[in-house]
């Protein structure tokens, strides 16, 4: 294992896509569920607990060797949202691209085959994860990074909001990360002998509402 490569995978430089999502944050903001710090925190703490979790036993079923298939029907039955499918798909299309030029791999091209309009992304990173060499930890504790690192910096270009505070809020709560992480690889792990119903089914019925709703604006800084 090479915790370098854990580095790379995590970089928000890493061209995933991922920095043209905000995370739902975008629709918060105009809501005005999200207008400071720590209303930031709040945002990402739910985010984190539900979203989050829910990629993180993803991610890290799929470095463990669970089918593909089923992890993705069960990612695609756990996001109610038509607009949240879509972005999921082109964030795992993105991801898988970059992650097959990184870290190549018949598993990955055999992903690209059977997904051409892009797998949900959190199955896909722990398929990149595992392609790297990685753990299902390091997988899991990607994953809900990317659940909070994400709302975080969209807050900050749609706020003008302190990135010294934003930064703070995400530091505030890495030790709630890992114990999301570690909840999400026990998870995991059950899903070998139990199947995916074994994967949580955490739910945040405003993401999913805002998505929807923030789909239909005619401008939009953020794609989802």
């Amino acid at each position: 294992m090479s915790r370098a490569a854990l580095l790379v995978l995590a970089d928000g430089r890493f061209p995933a896509g991922g920095h043209a999502h905000s995370g739902g944050a975008e629709a918060a903001v105009k809501a005005g569920r999200i207008t400071d710090a720590a209303s930031l925190e709040a945002f990402c703490r739910g985010r984190l607990h539900t979203a989050g979790l829910v990629a993180g036993a993803l991610a890290a079923a799929a470095v463990l060797g669970a089918d593909p298939g089923e992890l993705d029907a069960a990612a695609h039955a756990r996001t109610p949202s038509p607009a949240l499918r879509t972005a999921a798909r082109r964030l795992g299309r993105q991801l898988l691209r970059a992650a097959r030029a990184s870290w190549p791999s018949e598993e990955l091209d055999a992903v690209a085959r059977a997904f051409p309009r892009g797998a949900h992304q959190p199955v896909v990173l722990g398929l990149a994860a595992r392609a790297a060499g990685l753990a299902p930890e390091d997988a899991a504790h990607c994953a809900v990074y990317e659940s909070v690192s994400g709302p975080a910096t969209a807050t900050v270009r749609l706020l003008s909001l302190d990135p010294f505070d934003a930064t703070g809020a995400l530091a505030r709560l890495a030790p709630e990360l890992d114990r999301v992480a570690d909840r999400a690889v026990e998870a995991a792990r059950r899903v070998l002998d139990e199947g995916v119903d074994a994967l949580p089914a955490a739910s945040g019925p405003l993401l999913e509402v805002g998505a929807q709703w923030h789909a239909a604006w005619p401008v939009r800084l953020f794609a989802s």
